[in-house]
């Protein structure tokens, strides 16, 4: 089988391209880059004008909620909402029920992603047995399994001691430790973050200090050990200068941030939307704004959406109580095709946050479209307008904060290996 895209605007930073190039694309795999490829022989043409050309996108930071919680989401629909919003690869956090702690787990999300799934999952195995921040996980195991790194995500490891064995011996394995940097001690029971709306609005709030007094703590123990520290979804303004200067000193990290943090603050809890309390919470303005000089200067390596989907009934109750995190797979893309708007990244700049870099991060072999490498490819059409229907969204999870915005920019066709792994209605 062969594929030529043509008439696109190609962009892949991981070989500095950008241009007008067409694709050739056999047997699954990228077989050709240049201008004016010929069209004999070829099984299928498609083209591209007005539309990007990139690598597949990599998302570092889902919740595909299966094993366990298939009501919520499972490999199946949440991979499918994965393709509709531009993304070819996932990695995903392991607290699932029973949580990724074991290589029986592993490959099972491995299998069933390959059997039934619309992108390519990588597993997260968690850093203690049961997620309790306790005893380490049989780390080889997992890493021969087919994890990627090890969180405890949603939970925070605690114990200094317990983090720092996990960082010398993932080191030993050349593996990242990705943290939920955040000291529950200081976050004390709060809901939405602390400041002025928290206090209009009756609720405890959860200062900046909790998550930046745990990025220190990290930051210092992967400084000592010299392991690779991968920080989960920053949010405040502190975080970001913490990182910057422990990059500076030579320290093996590299953070991501979501669109929901790049682009929301506080004010959106205001009414008591349920769909805007996430963790860590929606910060300042003044918070927004690191994240975007963050992203600008390269102290922020990756955009990940920290997709989290839940049941209505996990949602539909008072706002203490209700769950954790929202719905982003489907709407990080336009999202961040914002930054472009706003002059805070270069498209090749947001292509290399959203695909390349954190392919090398996690060392997932993909985000390329050198020649060799598998044809995982995304076109968007930058340019189109569509609204936010949280009723029609790919996700079973329609907890979005988002619903009816007016966005702009869409991934119009997603290939896995070269074959349509989704296809936007026109």
């Amino acid at each position: 089988m062969k594929t030529l895209i043509r008439n696109g605007r190609l962009i892949d930073p991981s070989q500095q391209l950008d241009g007008q190039f067409d694709l050739l694309i056999e047997q699954g795999q990228v077989s050709q880059v240049a201008s004016g490829i010929a069209a004999e022989g070829v099984d299928e043409v498609i083209d591209a004008s007005g539309l990007l050309v990139v690598p597949g996108l990599v998302d570092l930071h889902v919740h595909l909620r299966d094993p366990g919680y298939e009501y919520k989401e499972d490999i199946v629909s949440g991979t499918r909402a994965a393709a509709a919003g531009g993304f070819t690869s996932v990695a995903c956090m392991p607290n699932t029920r029973p949580v990724n702690d074991c290589k029986a787990i592993t490959r099972y999300m491995i299998q069933k992603a390959k059997e039934e799934g619309f992108a390519n999952v990588y597993p997260i195995g968690t850093i203690s047995k049961g997620q309790k921040g306790e005893s380490l996980v049989e780390m080889g195991d997992l890493k021969n399994a087919g994890c990627v790194g090890f969180s405890d995500d949603g939970l925070n490891v605690q114990d200094g001691e317990v983090l720092r064995h996990a960082m010398e011996y993932a080191r030993g394995f050349d593996m990242p430790i990705i943290a939920h940097s955040e000291d529950d001690a200081l976050k004390a029971g709060g809901v939405m973050n602390e400041g002025r709306v928290a206090t209009e609005l009756g609720l405890v709030g959860n200062p900046w200090v909790a998550e930046a007094a745990s990025v220190a703590r990290d930051l210092l123990l992967a400084e000592l050990t010299g392991a690779h520290l991968h920080v989960c979804h920053i949010s405040t303004r502190r975080s970001v200068e913490l990182i910057r200067d422990a990059k500076k000193r030579g320290v093996r990290v590299t953070c991501e941030v979501t669109p929901h943090h790049f682009t929301l603050t506080e004010e959106a809890v205001r009414g008591y939307d349920v769909n805007a309390k996430v963790g860590p919470p929606l910060r300042t303005a003044d918070d927004v704004a690191a994240m975007k000089e963050g992203l600008k200067d390269g102290t922020i390596d990756a955009i990940a959406t920290d997709h989290a989907p839940h049941h209505i009934d996990d949602k539909n109750v008072e706002f203490n109580v209700a769950a954790y995190g929202l719905v982003g797979l489907e709407t990080a893309l336009p999202l961040a095709l914002r930054l472009v708007e706003e002059q805070v990244l270069s498209l090749s700049q947001l292509i290399d946050c959203l695909s390349c870099r954190p392919a090398r991060i996690f060392r997932i072999p993909r985000g390329s479209l050198q020649v060799g490498a598998v044809a995982d490819v995304t076109l968007i059409d930058p340019d189109l307008e569509w609204t936010v229907r949280a009723a029609q969204l790919q996700s079973r999870g329609k907890n979005t904060p988002f619903d009816g915005w007016q966005l702009k920019g869409a991934a119009v066709l997603t290939l896995l290996a070269g074959c349509a792994s989704y296809k936007r209605k026109v």
